[in-house]
């Protein structure tokens, strides 16, 4: 079962006070992102946030369980009502979060390049 709209844009706009907040359709599930870092998953309609050691001290109660078959264990956030929260928590969390790496440019095929004529745009 894949996770609703709804629950996606819902748990977008409780996160908004964190940063930056987008979201992306991945493997027919949902990754999150704070300010370019992705820092969480939506599973049937489930929130999972990456765990870091900021995140146990903030909240050790929270259950560590792997958000689908075989993937590492990921904090369950069950309740997404308290935002103020949430932007705690994610912002601690982001914070020992590396940045994305930059995308490599793709290099073009030289015999390509070489069949290519000075007017070809």
């Amino acid at each position: 079962m894949s996770s609703s709209q709804e629950f996606v844009q819902y748990a977008a706009d409780q996160c908004s006070g964190a940063g930056r907040i987008t979201y992306r359709k991945m493997f027919g599930e949902y990754g999150m992102y704070c300010d370019g870092k992705i820092f969480a998953l939506i599973c049937d309609d489930q929130f999972f946030i990456k765990i870091t050691e900021a995140g146990r001290r903030l909240a050790p109660e929270l259950s560590e369980v792997p958000p689908y078959d075989g993937a590492r264990a990921y904090f369950l956030i069950e309740e997404l009502d308290d935002r103020d929260f949430l932007t705690e928590f994610i912002t601690e969390t982001c914070s020992e979060l590396p940045m994305p790496k930059p995308k490599s440019k793709k290099k073009r095929n030289s015999a390509a390049q070489k069949r290519r004529s000075p007017n070809d745009i």
